[in-house]
C-alpha cells in the first residue's frame, strides 16, 4: 500500500466517529455475530508482501515437482526437427517450467518472468538486444506514466472527495452500494491496477465501516461488495489492470495491431457498468437480509471526512468545496481522458498523452507531487513481469511453439464453430485463477494460445483477447485469486469482513453470470462497437 494510502487511513480511523449517528432509523441489525464469516487466522498472510498459495506443496518439494512436471511435458512433445524445432522444445519447456512455479510456489511473478527470459537469453533464443528493446515500448511507458498521473491525483485528495460526494446522496443502504460501485467504476479510467484501486477505496470502506458498526452485515456486504467491483470494472479501462496491457502487447507483437484506448473505453465500459453493478447487488442479496436494509440513511460528509489534505491546502478547517489542487486534478484527469478517447481527431498517441499529464500532475506551480516521490508509487515489479511476459511471447512465435500449441488445441476442438471456442475461451479464463492466481500471469501463458487458435477458427484475434480479458476480471473464488480480495479479507481493528464461505457463495452464481455477459457483449454488443467476431 502507497504511504499516501496509509497516511489517509490513519486519517480516517481518526476522524469519523464510532457511532451510527449518520444512520436515520436504523434498526439493529438482523444479522448473526460479526465474526461468524471472519476466516481463521491462516488467511490472514494473504496482504503481505508475499503472495499467498493455495496449493499444498511447500519446501523441497516444490523444486522436485517443477522439475518433475517440466521433465514430463519435454518427454511428451515431439522430437526435434519433426513437427518442433529444437528451440521451440526449449521455449515450450523453459515456459512450462515457468507456469508451475507461478502455480506451485510463492517466488514473485516478476523473479520468475525474468528467470525465464534470462534461460532464452543465454540459449540464445531470444536476442539480448530485444528483451532490452521492450523497456521503451509504448506499453511500458503508458503504464509508468500513468502511475505518476495517478500519485498527482491521490495526493490531491480528489477520489476521496468524490467518494464522499457520491456516498452522501444514498438515501437507502441500496443506493449506497450502488453509489459506492458508480465511484470505482469510475477510477477505473484513470487509476492503473487494481491493487491500486483497492488500496485507495480501503479509507473510504473503514470510515463507512465505522458509521455502520451496528449493521455488521452491511459492513460484511461492502468488505465484499468493494474487491468485487474494483475486479470487474477494470475492464473499463487498457490501464485498468496490468493484464490489460500485457494482453495487449501480446496482440500487437503477434499481429501488428492492438485496441487502442478509445476503442477498449467504447468496448469496456459498457460491459464494466453492468456486470459491476449486477455484482454489486448480487452482494447485497446474499450478504443482508431485508432488516438489514431497510431504513433511511442520512449520512453526513463531515463523518466520512479525511481533513489531511484539505487542512495542508488550506491552513486551516477543511473547506466544503474543491480546493484549488483538486481543481486542476479534475481539469487535468478530463483532458487527459477527452484527449485519449479522441486519438483518431488528433494523432497524438496514448503513451504521449500519459506522459504530458505525468509531467503536468509533478510540475512546480500546478502539480501536487514531486516527480521523485510520483515514480515511488509505480508499479515497478508489473512492469519487469509486463517486459518478461511480453519477451516469452516473442519467443514462442518466433520458434513457432505458439502455432503448434494452438494447432494441438485445435485437435481437442474438432468440429467446433467459432462461436463454440469462443465460449470455451471465455469459460477457461473465467476458471483459470483456480490454478493460476496472478492475473498478469494468466494472461502471459494463455494469450500467446489464443491468438493463433482464434486465426484457426476465423475469429478475429482482436475479439477473443478482449473477451478472455475480460472473463479474467472473474477471480473471487479465493482470498489468494486477487490482491484486492485479499486486502480487504483482512481488515484492521476487527472490522467484520467476509470469510471463504462467502467467496464460495458468491463465486457459484457470479461465474456463470460473467461468463454470460461476456458472451453476450461479444456476440451482440461488441460488433456494432468496432470489434466484429470474424
Amino acid at each position: 500500500m502507497r504511504t499516501s494510502t496509509i497516511t489517509q487511513d490513519d486519517a480516517v480511523a481518526d476522524t469519523v466517529p464510532g457511532t451510527v449517528s449518520g444512520v436515520a432509523d436504523a434498526p439493529p441489525s438482523a444479522s448473526p455475530d460479526p465474526g461468524e464469516h471472519r476466516d481463521p487466522g491462516a488467511e490472514r498472510g494473504a496482504t503481505g508482501g508475499r503472495r499467498s498459495r493455495s496449493g499444498p506443496i511447500k519446501g523441497g518439494a516444490v523444486l522436485l515437482a517443477v522439475s518433475a512436471g517440466t521433465a514430463a511435458v519435454s518427454a511428451a512433445l515431439p522430437a526435434a526437427g519433426g513437427e518442433l524445432t529444437t528451440d521451440a522444445r526449449t521455449v515450450l519447456s523453459v515456459f512450462t517450467a515457468a507456469l508451475l512455479c507461478w502455480t506451485l510456489t510463492r517466488a514473485d511473478d516478476a523473479f520468475i518472468g525474468m528467470a525465464a527470459v534470462a534461460v532464452l537469453v543465454a540459449t540464445g533464443i531470444l536476442p539480448y538486444g530485444d528483451v532490452l528493446g521492450l523497456l521503451g515500448s509504448e506499453t511500458v511507458w503508458l503504464l509508468v506514466a500513468a502511475g505518476v498521473m495517478a500519485a498527482g491525483i491521490e495526493a490531491s485528495g480528489l477520489p476521496a472527495r468524490a467518494a464522499r460526494a457520491l456516498i452522501v446522496r444514498a438515501g437507502s443502504v441500496r443506493a449506497l452500494f450502488h453509489l459506492v460501485t458508480a465511484g470505482v467504476v469510475l477510477t477505473a479510467l484513470a487509476i492503473p491496477s487494481t491493487s491500486g484501486r483497492a488500496a485507495l477505496a480501503l479509507p473510504v470502506f473503514l470510515a463507512l465501516a465505522r458509521v455502520f458498526a451496528e449493521r455488521p452485515a452491511v459492513v460484511r456486504a461492502l468488505a465484499l461488495a468493494l474487491p468485487t467491483t474494483i475486479l470487474l470494472s477494470a475492464i473499463a479501462s487498457l490501464i485498468g489492470a496490468a493484464a490489460h496491457l500485457i494482453g495487449d502487447e501480446i496482440l500487437r507483437g503477434m499481429t501488428g495491431s492492438g485496441i487502442g484506448f478509445g476503442q477498449w473505453l467504447l468496448l469496456g465500459v459498457p460491459l464494466a457498468v453492468v456486470s459491476a453493478h449486477l455484482a454489486a447487488e448480487l452482494v447485497l442479496l446474499l450478504m443482508t437480509r431485508r432488516a438489514d436494509r431497510r431504513g433511511r440513511l442520512a449520512l453526513d460528509a463531515e463523518q466520512l471526512a479525511d481533513p489531511a489534505h484539505e487542512e495542508a491546502a488550506s491552513g486551516g478547517d477543511a473547506p466544503r468545496r474543491l480546493t484549488s489542487a483538486q481543481w486542476r486534478m479534475l481539469a487535468l484527469v478530463a483532458v487527459v481522458v477527452a484527449l485519449w478517447c479522441t486519438e483518431s481527431l488528433h494523432g497524438v498517441p496514448p503513451t504521449a498523452v500519459a506522459l504530458l499529464g505525468a509531467l503536468a500532475a509533478t510540475a512546480p506551480g500546478f502539480g501536487t507531487t514531486p516527480m521523485t516521490a510520483a515514480l515511488k508509487s509505480v508499479p515497478w515489479p508489473l512492469l519487469v513481469f509486463m517486459i518478461s511476459a511480453a519477451a516469452l511471447a516473442d519467443a514462442l512465435v518466433r520458434t513457432g511453439a505458439a502455432e503448434w500449441v494452438a494447432q494441438a488445441a485445435l485437435a481437442g476442438t474438432a468440429g467446433m464453430n467459432a462461436t463454440a471456442v469462443l465460449a470455451a475461451v471465455v469459460a477457461v479464463s473465467a476458471a483459470s485463477h483456480l490454478v493460476l492466481q496472478s492475473r498478469s500471469a494468466r494472461a502471459a501463458v494463455l494469450v500467446p494460445a489464443v491468438i493463433p487458435l482464434a486465426s484457426a477458427v476465423g475469429l478475429d484475434p482482436a475479439a477473443a483477447v478482449f473477451a478472455f480479458t475480460a472473463a479474467a476480471g472473474f477471480c473471487h473464488t479465493l482470498t489468494s485469486s486477487a490482491k484486492p480480495v485479499a486486502l480487504f479479507s483482512d481488515l484492521p481493528d476487527g472490522t467484520p469482513t467476509y470469510g471463504r464461505a462467502d467467496l464460495l457463495r458468491l463465486s457459484a452464481l457470479l461465474g456463470p453470470l460473467m461468463v454470460a455477459l461476456v458472451l453476450g457483449a461479444a456476440l451482440f454488443l461488441w460488433p456494432h462497437l468496432g470489434l466484429p467476431l470474424r
